[in-house]
């Protein structure tokens, strides 16, 4: 017999033990996948010449533990080629906030510019890590041969980068500065600089790359403030670089912010998307009432989500706007992904429904359709705001079960009166006069 003492002392050990082990490394020293930490992670990889693949990860995380059999498969197969590695981000918290990481498992390719490490959305299987790795290593070999991986020495951030253009970053003048800038709908990001700031020097490249790849979405521009003093003192310009955002829609020189984020490409890219997705009004939920309006909601867009209500009879108009609200907090959610948004009434749409196996289990449903491929995902889960944006998370992330949309192509679309907004109302019945029917007819009624 154990001494009730003892007996107390393994229940807390083994309590010690599942609580630590709780956020133990989901790779071994064995495995080829290398184990980075902040102490080790500017050495490595950031300062190395390899192309490095690296999971941002937590142990708890289910897709997490789902991922580790490929990636270790793909760190075995990339071998001495390209190196792989995974960060834990429950004791690496400050490396992975670094890293802009917000979601679990985060994978980036390390590859021609290591302080703008490229997001990989692609499938979560060792061959797709592997091919996106091998493509970001060709695309190194691509600027070392082709002289595109130096730094420039010049002034101002019209220099160029290897992945970046001067052509993307927009000269400004005390001349062309109001046009371009403030009678414009687009947002845009405007660095002050000297050409003998040595600050303004190295933020260069950075600036270039970050004007290609916000590319439409915001506009990078750059003014001499040596030459065009007037710009600089109506901003209040004390110091190079100085650095002001202009949100998009109409504006004035009262509507610039100061930019507070990092001088890397990645840090400038990613404070001006978070900007930018501040700025796009929240999509509309569209009912669809005829072909013209799918066309306007969803041509364009590179996905359609597609929702099927329950009839108003089933579901007053209580219970429709509150299915509506779950649609509309889910598309300002996903905003930044300028999806377009439908819904329709049960019946009302059934080819639809019959081309996209929407309504074989009820409603309300939901598929999501991509109109350039022809392909369609279906919503398994529940129709609530956890169920829907587990469903489109995944979406985002290229994860998902898909079909080909039958025929490859839409059915007719039926055109319908608009919802009024209120409850549903059952047909009223006629009253029979009978005062003008004859007898005979009265008794066979």
């Amino acid at each position: 017999m154990i001494p009730r003492a003892a007996e107390r002392l393994l229940v807390l050990v083994g309590l010690l033990l599942f609580v630590t082990g709780s956020s133990q490394a989901l790779y071994s020293s064995s495995d080829d996948v290398v184990a980075l930490t902040t102490a080790n992670f500017d050495r490595t990889v950031v300062k190395s010449d390899e192309v490095w693949v690296v999971e941002f990860y937590a142990p708890f995380c289910g897709h997490c533990r789902n991922l580790v059999p490929e990636y270790k498969k793909a760190a075995t197969a990339l071998k001495g080629v390209i190196k792989v590695g995974g960060v834990n981000c429950e004791e690496e918290q400050g490396l992975c906030g670094q890293h802009g990481v917000r979601g679990y498992p985060t994978i980036k390719i390390f590859g021609a510019n290591k302080r703008s490490p490229v997001d990989y959305n692609g499938q979560r299987t060792a061959k797709d890590i592997a091919e996106a790795a091998l493509a970001e290593a060709k695309k190194k070999i691509k600027n070392v041969l082709g002289g595109g991986g130096g730094s420039s020495s010049s002034g101002g951030s019209g220099s160029n980068s290897g992945s970046g253009s001067k052509d993307d970053v927009i000269e400004l003048t005390d001349a062309n500065f109001d046009k371009l800038v403030l009678q414009s709908e687009e947002p845009w990001l405007v660095e002050f600089y000297a050409p003998w700031c040595g600050h303004c020097k190295n933020l260069a490249p950075h600036w270039a790359r970050a004007a290609t790849e916000l590319k439409g979405k915001v506009k990078l521009g750059a003014l001499d403030a040596t030459v065009h003093q007037q710009k600089m003192s109506e901003y209040g310009v004390q110091g190079f670089p100085t650095i002001k955002y202009f949100p998009a829609g109409t504006k004035d020189r009262n509507s610039a912010e100061d930019y507070n984020g990092g001088r890397t490409s990645s840090d400038i890219v990613n404070w001006a998307q978070d900007k930018y997705t501040e700025d796009i009004p929240s999509p509309e939920i569209v009912q669809l009432t005829s072909e013209q309006v799918a066309r306007d909601t969803c041509e364009k867009k590179p996905l359609c989500v597609v929702s099927v209500l329950p009839h108003i009879l089933d579901c007053n108009a209580d219970c429709r706007n509150g299915y509506l609200k779950i649609l509309q907090e889910m598309g300002d959610k996903y905003k930044k992904k300028e999806w377009g948004w439908l819904w329709t009434e049960g019946g009302a749409q059934l080819d639809l429904e019959s081309t996209l196996d929407i309504g074989g289990f009820g409603y309300p449903a939901m598929a999501v359709v991509n109109l350039k491929k022809m392909k369609y995902s279906l919503l398994r889960g529940s129709f609530s705001k956890d169920g829907i944006n587990e469903f489109l998370r995944d979406l985002s992330f290229g994860r998902g079960h898909t079909a080909p949309v039958k025929g490859a192509e839409l059915p007719k679309i039926h055109t319908v009166e608009p919802w009024d907004g209120k409850d549903g109302q059952l047909p009223v019945e006629e009253d029979i006069d009978l005062s003008d029917v004859d007898l005979d007819e009265k008794d066979e009624l």
